[in-house]
């Protein structure tokens, strides 16, 4: 009885690849937030942030920038890890070839100002 329960937990624990078109849709709805909130960052003026009231609107567009910018960089470096991996030699060579990833997408997120 507990190979049959075994098997089926194994069976409905089994790892699910996702269908590429929801990272695609992902990528893209984190782009958008990411601008919309740099967007909305780039509209204050910093006479109106004496008054802390007028400080919520900003806190939240920074966090959002924040949190998608990042989210996006994960996103866009895990979908290259297998050719990271099947590139590098050893766990040295793939951490600085991901740690070199996650510098260039980043540089690609930030406003060029």
């Amino acid at each position: 009885m507990t190979r049959g329960v075994e098997a089926l937990l194994r069976e409905a624990l089994a790892p699910v690849e996702p269908p590429p078109a929801l990272a695609v849709r992902l990528e893209s709805a984190l782009v958008n937030l990411t601008e919309l909130a740099q967007e909305e960052l780039d509209g204050w003026e910093l006479s109106t942030m004496r008054d802390p009231r007028n400080w919520v609107r900003p806190v939240a567009a920074a966090t959002i920038t924040a949190t998608a910018g990042m989210a996006l960089v994960v996103l866009r470096v895990r979908s290259n890890h297998r050719a990271r991996v099947d590139q590098s030699r050893n766990f040295r060579q793939l951490a600085g070839r991901t740690l070199h990833d996650i510098a260039e997408e980043t540089r690609r997120i930030l406003p060029r100002r």
